[in-house]
């Protein structure tokens, strides 16, 4: 009887050090490369029949990776804005445990529904309201059109709004 996870077996075998390269590469350093690269296989997980038929695995791991490192970029955004925001804070203003709790679950709110925008939108509205680039040049950085850039600006504005009503 042939073993189930064989194909997962040889996909991470044949592939985990080229992964873990595109990670430093992607990453500009190699601290995390390995944890990425682990988070992506279990990922693989999700779906183990895919890899039974894949053609090109590689680019099925990339595929998988940049979701990952989209995640990853956003949730770094949100902590660096999370951060600023403790630190615009006011003097006469400190700042309560519960009031930092309470902006930390915000943000974390904000995170799992921009989780659900598709990851093109989901990076635009990052770049425009975490990073403050203008649409221009997001549309230059992405290499989207104008009009999409506005389209997955309203999309995340959406959500924002849906989360403001909660």
């Amino acid at each position: 009887m042939s073993n189930p996870l064989q194909p997962l077996q040889l996909l991470c075998e044949n592939h985990y050090d080229w992964l873990c390269q595109w990670w430093r590469r992607q990453l500009g350093h190699g601290d995390e490369a390995a944890d990425f690269a682990h988070d992506t296989f279990l990922r693989v997980l999700r779906n183990p029949e895919e890899v039974r038929t894949l053609r090109q695995p590689r680019a099925y791991l990339t595929t998988i990776a940049r979701g990952l490192l989209n995640d990853h970029w956003r949730r770094r955004s949100l902590e660096r804005a999370w951060l600023e925001a403790v630190a615009a804070l006011p003097p006469e203003l400190e700042a309560s445990p519960e009031m930092l709790l309470g902006v930390r679950q915000a943000l974390q709110q904000l995170d799992r529904m921009l989780g659900n925008l598709a990851p093109q939108a989901r990076e635009v509205f990052v770049l425009s309201q975490l990073e403050g680039l203008t649409y221009v040049e997001i549309a230059a950085r992405t290499g989207l059109s104008d009009r999409s850039v506005k389209r997955y600006m309203a999309q995340g504005f959406e959500i924002c709004l849906a989360l403001m009503e909660h």
